[in-house]
């Protein structure tokens, strides 16, 4: 029977040392990370390991629900899966496990909970970016990907998947990466323009 520590954030610039160490404090064996968007199981590599890893008997830890997903499908899915498998889930903040009835219970009713606060929380930020943009002083958000940065790797003859992977962001990320209503995309190079087989090509939204 082992104890398998999964943690996750949603960005590569948020850390997950917090989460790790609350891991191995636990006495998980084996942990697995990922800097993923939990909106979705698309991508969520790790998971998909630590879930096809479990066996009747072992433990999935993760140090808070929201780890698993961010709405209440997304969570209970791992977990129905896990009790497929005869494994548990335990939750370190608040301390729940699905070893009793009454812990499943209560993983239930903490998804569904913070399924409605996300969205009280989205509806409060819409509202404040509303408001920003009637007075003016609405900014965006914050730029992702530092565009100089992709020119440059490009112009060194990196592939898209190098430069998501050196500038720490994802691929998807790189495709949207923008230039004033212009957005930048490598694709390949019918014309041996470029020596790894792609160019650069600018495309208007």
């Amino acid at each position: 029977m082992a104890r398998i520590g999964y943690a996750r954030v949603s960005t590569t610039d948020q850390d997950l040392e917090t989460q790790l160490s609350k891991l191995k404090a636990e006495g998980c064996e084996v942990i697995r990370s990922e800097k993923v968007s939990g909106g979705s199981r698309d991508g969520r590599t790790e998971l998909a390991t630590v879930l096809d890893f479990l066996r009747p008997g072992d433990e999935l830890v993760v140090t808070r629900l929201d780890r698993l997903g961010r709405d209440t499908r997304d969570v209970l899915n791992p977990i129905y899966e896990c009790e497929q498998k005869g494994a548990f889930v335990t939750v370190l903040d608040p301390h729940v496990s699905t070893r009793g009835e009454i812990g499943h219970i209560v993983l239930t009713v903490l998804g569904m909970v913070a399924q409605t606060e996300r969205r009280f929380i989205k509806e409060r930020q819409r509202e404040g970016i509303e408001q920003a943009k009637r007075d003016g002083v609405y900014k965006g958000g914050k730029q992702r990907v530092d565009r100089r940065k992709v020119f440059a790797l490009h112009h060194q003859d990196q592939s898209p998947i190098q430069i998501a992977r050196l500038i720490g962001c994802s691929r998807r990320n790189y495709d949207r990466c923008r230039f004033g209503r212009c957005w930048l995309r490598q694709a390949p190079c019918g014309h041996g323009h470029a020596a790894n087989g792609y160019c650069l090509m600018i495309f208007i939204d």
